[in-house]
């Protein structure tokens, strides 16, 4: 018999891209057989008797004769079942069982059953991307989990095999977007002014924050208050962090409707779950945290080994894994949010309970977290214990709903004062610059120092205030950046172009004045 072929077009994951893969299948006369070869894992070489199956429930027939699958290039490890579909549809192709017109200009992916029913595969947003891309339609199976619709893509589902043959496509079913309630508000929270404070501020500018105290402070319960605050993910943003989520196949509905992730992994979570890896390299939970909030309780509690790994995304908002087959790039720009008791029995600092650690048990309790760590972190707070008497008398704060209206607000005007080029540099900012970057040893983070200078715009009384903390606290210059950054993110919730002195002051309280750390 005459060679038969033909191509699809298909794609694999790679982290969380997908790589366009071409299915190419040659049937020629020989002995009878099927193979598949470039590169595929075990799941692509069982797609044999699942494509067999398929085919012939969906009232197809299956060529008696030599059957060669390509997965092209050959030198990319090609994971998944995602490939059941290509593999089904080239051959049907090949012998002219359906008209090639079927799958012009499209990638196909999807996994069949023994019954030839089509299920879609985790990842479909990169899916989507990598389609738009190369400027094809998407066709895949029924998607169980919910998918969101990417600009410039048409997509189309299949829920059985034969459906292939139709002239009109079905399209694919988007979710729903997931509405925005919560089930903390902070309006629940009696007490805890400070911490309110300090946790809109660092949800305003995205600052790392890290709360200490006693156990039954309300460390927790006020961590899981900020998804409350936290503004909706723009639209850019809903793909950005769909396209991580849908890799692992959760649901999407809540990234649709705008809602940030909020991921809160157990403090005993392996270094390959926190930052990603696996086989295949998946992302990790700084990565499922990207737009919105990595929160870790009992933070002394977490392996060292693991917790220092924390310190590459905290500063680059990025994580990288190497491996044999390649290099993983994963986003991971995340705020952080963490808790932790300050020894191990809890009570350090405690003034109605006695602690019952020795000195040098805290130390090594709390030195676990590690100076450079801490140094990220932007924010310090002390959450002490509420006053059982006096809850009754407290006032009720705000809202979460008035907090997350400030801080929009605060953003939006960051927006239109970043946008605005008149701001000018004083005479006042130059004298503040050559007072306290003259120790610095790192260009790049002086560089960054010298354009907060220019955001800043620093008043003289708080030009003042830098100076006396800089003289008296030997503070290093990647915490003068924090301390400035933190000032600015207070100075536009009062929606000021100058950062006063009453921002900055502030801004070293949140910073460094916190009174039961040890380390």
């Amino acid at each position: 018999m005459n060679q038969l072929s033909f191509k699809v077009q298909s794609a694999v994951l790679h982290g969380v891209q997908a790589l366009p893969v071409k299915v190419e299948v040659l049937i020629s006369s020989g002995i009878p057989s099927f193979s598949i070869v470039g590169m595929p894992d075990t799941a692509i070489q069982e797609s044999r008797e699942r494509v067999r199956a398929a085919i012939k429930s969906a009232g197809f027939r299956v060529p008696s004769d030599k059957i060669v699958v390509n997965l092209a290039p050959s030198s990319l490890r090609k994971t998944g079942s995602g490939f059941d579909l290509p593999i089904a549809l080239a051959l049907l192709a090949a012998t002219g069982q359906i008209a090639p017109r079927h799958l012009e200009r499209m990638l196909v992916v999807g996994e069949l059953s023994l019954e030839g029913a089509v299920r879609s595969v985790a990842g479909l947003i990169p899916y989507q991307q990598c389609a738009r891309e190369l400027e094809c339609d998407l066709l895949t199976g029924v998607a169980e989990r919910g998918a969101i619709p990417v600009s410039g893509v048409r997509c189309f589902s299949i829920e059985h095999l034969r459906q292939i043959t139709r002239d009109d496509l079905p399209a694919i079913t988007f979710c729903a977007p997931g509405d925005r309630d919560h089930e903390y508000d902070f309006a629940d929270v009696v007490g805890h002014d400070a911490a309110k404070r300090a946790l809109q501020v660092a949800v305003a500018g995205r600052h790392g924050l890290i709360m200490m105290g006693s156990p039954g402070s309300g460390k927790t319960l006020l961590a899981q208050c900020v998804p409350s605050i936290l503004p909706p993910l723009s639209e850019e943003e809903k793909i950005q962090t769909a396209m991580i989520h849908s890799v692992l196949d959760s649901d999407l509905h809540g990234i649709y409707g705008g809602l940030r992730p909020f991921r809160m992994p157990h403090h005993s979570v392996t270094a390959a779950g926190l930052l990603g890896g696996g086989n295949p390299v998946r992302p990790g939970e700084v990565s499922l945290a990207h737009n919105g909030v990595l929160f870790i309780d009992e933070l002394s509690e977490m392996q060292s080994n693991v917790l220092q790994q924390l310190r590459q995304p905290l500063e680059e908002g990025i994580v990288h894994i190497t491996r044999a087959e390649g290099s993983y790039v994963f986003p991971a720009n995340f705020m952080f949010v963490a808790a932790t008791n300050l020894c191990p029995c809890g009570y350090y600092g405690d003034e109605e309970h006695e602690c019952s650690c020795s000195p040098g048990v805290i130390q090594r309790y709390q030195s676990k977290i590690g100076g450079p760590l801490m140094d990220r972190i932007d924010i310090r707070v002390d959450v002490e214990r509420s006053d059982l008497s006096q809850l009754s008398k407290a006032p009720v704060g705000k809202s979460s709903a008035e907090l997350r209206e400030e801080i929009v607000a605060a953003r939006e005007f960051t927006r239109e004062r970043t946008s605005e080029e008149h701001r000018q540099e004083s005479s006042v900012c130059s004298e503040g610059k050559n007072g306290v970057t003259g120790g610095a040893s790192d260009g790049r983070r002086t560089n960054k120092l010298l354009e907060l200078f220019e955001r800043c715009q620093l008043t003289r009384p708080a030009h003042e205030f830098l100076d006396r903390a800089v003289a008296t606290g030997g503070l290093s210059t990647r915490s003068v950046v924090k301390m400035l950054s933190i000032a600015r993110t207070i100075a536009d919730l009062d929606r000021s172009y100058k950062v006063d002195e009453a921002h900055i002051a502030e801004a070293y309280t949140l910073r460094f004045q916190t009174g039961s750390f040890a380390g």
